[in-house]
């Protein structure tokens, strides 16, 4: 019977270290989103906003406050400028980025 308690104790705590790995991975979107609002220029630079499938839309007042390097390294696949609108392919990250920005606002 003690050794059935042991193997438990053992499964408990590798299910609880495995939950922490996951947590770890995951994005927070919260600060992803805020990082953003800061690369595209702050708020007051920002028009409005959308997302169309894999692609956040946004339209900008200023665009040389964009730090396009820094949208990059958070994880953009792709960058496409037109006038004073960005198309930013995030994939799948960009409705949840939205939603986050969408929160802050």
């Amino acid at each position: 019977m003690d050794m059935i308690w042991q193997y438990v104790i053992i499964i408990v705590v590798l299910l609880i270290i495995a939950l922490a790995i996951l947590k770890a991975k995951s994005k927070d979107f919260k600060l992803e989103a805020n990082k953003l609002i800061e690369y595209l220029g702050g708020t007051a630079n920002i028009i409005n906003y959308e997302v169309n499938n894999s692609r956040f839309v946004v339209n900008l007042h200023n665009i040389e406050l964009v730090n396009k390097e820094a949208i990059q390294k958070m994880g953009a696949q792709g960058i496409v400028e037109i006038d004073n609108q960005l198309k930013i392919i995030f994939g799948e990250d960009a409705k949840q980025l939205k939603k986050n920005i969408d929160d802050l606002k």
